[in-house]
């Protein structure tokens, strides 16, 4: 990932960045919102963080309380977010029926797609896929 490269950040990095469970992962995604937040090249949109909030509280080996994963929360909130409205969710579905992925990753290209990033880092999709201009990165491979 070089500096001029505008990344959306699925909720998988962001969990990681709080599951005590595989620390090299921990490590690496701290790392990728870190620099992130300090070059503002980041985004990450209301799906992200409901995904991080039920998956935190509730998936995880050690979950958190709700009120310290409402708390990682506001803290991200310094990273812009994009919008979900009608359209978003529109595209999410053209993109689901065009690509054949699930819907809610089609919802992520779509947001990654509106935010103008050319980067998607998560490890849901295909390392290298590109979808319209939007490239997969997956940062724990």
């Amino acid at each position: 990932m070089s500096a001029p490269d505008k990344c959306f950040i699925d909720t998988n990095v962001v969990v990681y960045a709080y599951d005590r469970h595989e620390p090299w992962k921990m490590e690496t995604a701290r790392q990728i919102l870190r620099r992130g937040i300090k070059d503002e090249n980041i985004v990450l949109s209301p799906q992200v963080l409901s995904e991080f909030f039920v998956v935190v509280t509730k998936k995880i080996k050690e979950p958190l309380a709700p009120a310290q994963a409402l708390e990682i929360i506001q803290t991200l909130s310094v990273i812009p977010a994009v919008d979900m409205d009608c359209l978003l969710v529109e595209k999410g579905i053209a993109f689901h029926i065009q690509y054949s992925i699930s819907y809610w990753d089609a919802l992520i290209v779509a947001a990654a797609e509106r935010a103008q990033c050319n980067i998607l880092l998560t490890e849901d999709l295909k390392m290298g896929e590109v979808y319209n201009k939007v490239t997969v990165h997956n940062p724990f491979r």
